[in-house]
């Protein structure tokens, strides 16, 4: 039915979008799709990517911000001297780590407890 078609993509949608974030050392967590089990990761020319396995590119400062948001910014790449941070566009697609600021609001997040 009609009614279950939408449903399906309504789940669908919502769990692609859960993440699961986990300590990893004092101030550094490691981000992970519950869907794929692929890690967030930043290499050093600021691409976001999955990864299959846990590596050093999958290592983020998490910061609260002062507003209240998170930011993620890469623990081993920087450009220029300056942090590198995991950000989305306007369509949802993440954003080079080089063309993001602490302060856009493309890199701020805001984490919630998803009961499964």
């Amino acid at each position: 039915t009609l009614f279950d078609q939408v449903r399906w993509v309504i789940l669908n949608f919502y769990f692609l979008g859960i993440l699961e974030i986990t300590s990893v050392e004092i101030g550094v967590v490691a981000v992970k799709s519950i869907k794929s089990n692929y890690y967030l990761a930043m290499n050093k020319k600021g691409k976001v990517y999955g990864s299959k396995e846990f590596n050093s590119d999958c290592k983020l400062k998490e910061r609260i911000e002062e507003n209240g948001y998170n930011t993620y910014a890469s623990l081993n790449w920087k450009h220029n001297g300056r942090q590198m941070f995991v950000a989305l566009n306007g369509r949802g697609a993440t954003k080079r780590g080089q063309k993001t600021r602490r302060k856009n609001t493309s890199a701020h997040f805001l984490p919630m407890v998803v009961m499964s």
